[in-house]
């Protein structure tokens, strides 16, 4: 008889290819042994996440694979072509070429003065966040990034609304800023993608399984605008990972010689694992990212499953016992001539600022 299992669950940004993590979600959902902490996710992680969420606030595991399910149908079947031109989290799912010129040769408050943005009924229909806000057995840290200072904010469960969704997923060049209590937000991709150093840290569960979507590394040099543009991105909502990559990395090297203390102490016994869609991802066209395909979606989500069958049947017994993933050696390969894990320096940034919580001033 299998032992109960608890994880926590980060769950990357990227657009359609999010359907990547719906696939794992789904087949983690099977596994009735397995069940989930605390979720901390940005953009199409965190439809994904709020899916889910939903579905288990419902009462049932089969509820949030039908949430899933039911969601990511609605992408396909709303997103041609008028919710995609005008949505941020589907973001010109079948954009043309003149769609994407459009979003370099004007604003969405030129193009889009009204602030239509179809994605809040899409939302709206499938999510109770009511249901979410009182019965939701996952803990929730959904993030945007505040436009003035470019800092993550990160909603919790008992403050989740729609706007908190749009707002993580608020690509600047395609929608209006989300506003919330006064202030403006965009993508949390471009702050946390997703925030790892706050999950870590506060989470009561000892266990956090890392669902990428984005390639790590690209091995050609882009040479068009539309391969500059899309390596561009990457690079852009790959950073904020990275960074805390680089934190939690660094706070362990300096555990080995001097006893680390405050909210960063969790960080050096915190069990990390991932299931990494990247080779995935990167091996379909950057359009496929814009573009609500049924046969691309259910591909990626076959894909997701399939990954993460491997992943359990490797790594399930390791829960709460063992790290699988060394993340410094699969972030930055090769980088340590001595072969031991090294972290890029930090430089003079200092250590990283604390996310805006709930009604923090910024």
């Amino acid at each position: 008889m299998r032992k109960k299992v608890k994880i926590n669950l980060a769950l990357q940004g990227g657009g359609a290819h999010g359907a990547f993590t719906w696939g794992v979600l789904d087949r983690l959902l099977e596994d009735d042994d397995i069940s989930f902490g605390w979720i901390s996710a940005a953009s199409a992680g965190t439809v994904n996440a709020v899916a889910l969420a939903a579905g288990l606030a419902e009462g049932s595991r089969q509820a949030a694979r039908a949430k899933l399910f039911k969601i990511w149908e609605a992408v396909h079947k709303s997103g041609v072509p008028d919710l995609a031109k005008l949505n941020p989290f589907l973001n010109g799912f079948s954009r043309p070429a003149s769609m994407a010129q459009l979003a370099t040769m004007w604003s969405p408050y030129e193009f889009n003065p009204l602030g239509f943005d179809p994605l809040r009924r899409l939302i709206t229909d499938h999510v109770d966040f009511e249901l979410i806000r009182t019965k939701s057995p996952v803990e929730l840290l959904v993030s945007a990034t505040h436009v003035n200072t470019g800092r993550a904010r990160l909603f919790r469960r008992e403050e989740l609304t729609v706007e908190a969704v749009l707002a993580s997923a608020c690509l600047p060049t395609m929608h209006h800023a989300v506003e919330i209590d006064g202030a403006a937000y965009w993508d949390g991709g471009y702050s946390a993608n997703p925030d790892l150093v706050t999950l870590a840290s506060e989470s009561p569960v000892g266990d956090t399984l890392l669902v990428m979507v984005s390639p790590r590394e690209n091995d050609t040099l882009p040479k068009t605008a539309a391969d500059i543009a899309a390596h561009t991105n990457r690079l852009t909502f790959n950073a904020p990972l990275l960074r805390d990559v680089e934190i939690i990395t660094g706070v362990r090297e300096t555990a080995g010689s001097f006893m680390v203390k405050g909210r960063l102490a969790p960080l050096v016994k915190h069990r990390f694992h991932i299931i990494d869609g990247g080779a995935v991802t990167g091996a379909l066209s950057p359009d496929t990212t814009f573009k609500p395909d049924w046969n691309i979606m259910t591909y990626l989500h076959g894909a997701g499953r399939d990954h993460t069958e491997k992943w359990l049947a490797a790594s399930r017994a390791d829960i709460g016992r063992n790290e699988t993933v060394d993340l410094a050696s699969h972030f930055f390969p090769g980088i340590s001539a001595t072969g031991q894990p090294h972290v890029i320096a930090a430089g003079p940034r200092g250590p990283a600022k604390k996310p805006l919580k709930s009604g923090q001033r910024v």
